[in-house]
């Protein structure tokens, strides 16, 4: 699965002793690594993609501040949050044939790596996966899944647990 991810790691960028901090224990997701993981989910999720010869995503690792500005202006909601979404396509979008030539582009996916640091802490286990776990999350909601309801919410951990095992990452999540 050809998948053209545009990861943007502002994190580091804008918050400069952020790399020092971690020190020898740099956790940092490299480029390639992203690439590798959202092929093989996408190719996972392959049944439930709107056919095209790639795809295209854009991926921002970001801090607390820009993601809780992000969280005001799309969601009127004025507090950091884990990760969001702004899909491309709507559900169903219909396909023409000059779409089945061209990558498709089916959003962006916005991290705070300050929130997932936390997250990652209180879950036990490591800022890799807790970033892995995130942007599993957000791709689902580019792709129309939801969690309106407990249920739903279930459905859509489930399937971020077999994401993750695709990639070698196993969580212990209760649904």
């Amino acid at each position: 699965m050809r998948v053209e991810l545009d990861v943007q790691d502002l994190f580091y960028e804008l918050s400069p002793t952020a790399a020092t901090n971690f020190g020898e224990n740099d956790v940092r997701v490299a480029p390639k690594t992203w690439e590798n993981w959202f092929s093989q989910w996408l190719e996972n999720l392959q049944p439930d993609l709107p056919l095209a010869p790639s795809y295209e995503i854009g991926l921002r690792l970001t801090d607390d501040t820009e993601i809780q500005s992000l969280n005001a202006q799309y969601r009127h909601q004025n507090k950091p949050t884990d990760v969001l979404a702004f899909a491309a396509l709507e559900v169903d979008c219909p396909q023409s044939p000059e779409m089945a030539t061209a990558p498709l582009y089916l959003g962006d996916i916005v991290v705070s790596v300050n929130t997932a640091q936390h997250q990652a802490q209180q879950q036990g286990h490591s800022l890799p996966t807790e970033l892995a776990w995130l942007a599993s999350h957000g791709l689902l909601h580019l792709l129309g899944w939801d969690h309106p309801n407990e249920e739903e919410l279930r459905k859509m951990l489930k399937q971020q647990v077999k994401l993750l095992e695709t990639i070698g990452i196993d969580i212990d999540i209760e649904y």
